[in-house]
């Protein structure tokens, strides 16, 4: 049974959909052409023309459709035309290294970190994504600095990934990346020799995708978004557009209740406006009900698609102690935390370590003290936010909105020290 599972795994699936696909809305068309790429066939070593590996899971047959055709503008909007494709348009050139051959989740994560990195375009910066969330996402000087402080932000669920990058992959991040096990490498372009280095992991598949030059232009573009029911039904909506782009766009936290107006008492410092940005941003590819916490350009812990937000927020909470006594345990001993569990409980190493560890862990309140909290709904109470001052963040960024907006507001001027809170005005759930 094992090595028949395997063999799923390794198997390209004939697909039977159609090579071309057509949606009509009223009198406008929009035209599709089905994505193949020619592989070596393992049984006779010539080429095969294939499209996807398979979709969510083996025995699932799936199709990538490109956009062709058909410029749809509905109710005074226009949604992306064709000519712009990034991951539905990579092409055999652009498929440096097939290694397995993707499949769906390799390619919807890839997109969603391009959802992400199309807000991140100031500096190097760099999205681990894992089941469609992101689970590390950085800033950094270089590739390779913004590489690594986001594979340390959760190097747990790193492993087996998808790193996307909004610069070339020069040689020192291509180093980086080949001493981790990750399914999948996405970039603008991969400089001389870091492709080769990167080509030492067999299995791994590593894509230039094409029209990433012009990745910020996607954050005002609009897409028909579908939502396939099991009834064969269908919702169709517009894709979001995310209005916040600089701090302008942040209002700082107000309310009024019952004839009372209710003001948030600290404004936010410059360093706190680049971390509350920068949340809002990674918050858009992060499915709902989540929080987040972010510092210095870094994701601390990403709590995700929860019922309940106070929850999630204490999630969050739960992974951001978890991955920094994982990331201080690796920096200092070699080994990842529960490694280190596992040898003291067979009485292989001393629980001193572990304990050191702990300690560490809990005197950073798992490095978020002086953080962001990102929250992409209102708070309906303060037990959400509180959850964060608790472990001493200094700021908040949600929507607004809530009746109790007034008790959340409270509670960041009752903190101590103060909490500064903006308001974004519009929420950022993702289903």
């Amino acid at each position: 049974m094992g090595q028949d599972l395997k063999q799923m795994y390794r198997t390209v699936m004939e697909d039977h959909f159609p090579d071309d696909l057509a949606i009509s809305f009223g009198g406008q068309t929009l035209v599709y052409r089905k994505r193949t790429w020619r592989i070596p066939d393992e049984k006779t070593g010539g080429l095969i023309e294939k499209g996807l590996r398979y979709g969510e899971n083996p025995g699932q047959e799936a199709a990538l459709y490109e956009l062709m055709g058909g410029n749809l503008t509905l109710g005074g909007c226009e949604f992306i035309r064709p000519g712009l494709g990034l991951v539905s348009a990579v092409s055999e050139q652009d498929m440096l290294q097939s290694g397995k051959h993707p499949g769906k989740i390799n390619l919807t994560d890839l997109d969603n970190a391009l959802n992400i990195l199309k807000y991140l375009k100031s500096r190097p910066a760099a999205v681990i994504v894992k089941h469609n969330n992101p689970c590390g996402v950085a800033y950094g000087e270089s590739c390779a600095e913004a590489y690594l402080r986001a594979d340390t932000a959760d190097r747990i669920a790193a492993f087996g990934g998808c790193a996307v990058f909004n610069r070339p992959v020069d040689r020192a991040a291509a180093d980086e990346i080949a001493g981790n096990y990750l399914e999948v490498v996405g970039a603008p372009d991969f400089e001389e020799g870091a492709l080769d280095i990167l080509k030492k992991r067999a299995n791994l598949r590593v894509i230039r995708v094409p029209g990433m030059d012009r990745l910020e232009a996607y954050a005002a573009l609009r897409f028909v978004d579908f939502k396939s029911l099991m009834d064969g039904g269908l919702i169709v909506q517009q894709s979001p557009l995310n209005a916040i782009r600089s701090a302008a766009d942040l209002k700082p936290a107000g309310a009024i209740h019952e004839g009372r107006t209710y003001r948030i008492e600290r404004a936010p410092s410059a360093k706190e406006i680049e971390d509350l940005l920068f949340g809002w941003q990674v918050e858009q590819g992060v499915t709902s009900n989540s929080v987040l916490y972010v510092k210095d350009g870094v994701t601390v812990g990403i709590g995700t698609g929860e019922q309940d937000r106070v929850g999630v927020a204490e999630i969050a909470v739960f992974k951001a102690y978890t991955k920094y006594a994982d990331a201080l345990c690796f920096r200092r001993h070699g080994l990842s935390y529960k490694d280190l569990e596992l040898h003291v409980g067979r009485g292989e190493k001393n629980k001193d370590l572990l304990e050191e560890i702990e300690a560490e862990t809990a005197d950073a309140k798992g490095g978020l003290i002086g953080a962001a909290m990102v929250s992409d709904a209102f708070f309906p109470f303060r037990d959400g936010v509180e959850v964060g001052i608790r472990e001493g963040i200094s700021a908040v960024i949600q929507p607004g909105g809530s009746l109790r907006d007034f008790e959340v507001i409270e509670a960041c001027n009752q903190a101590r020290p103060q909490v500064t809170m903006v308001f974004t005005g519009q929420r950022a759930f993702r289903h």
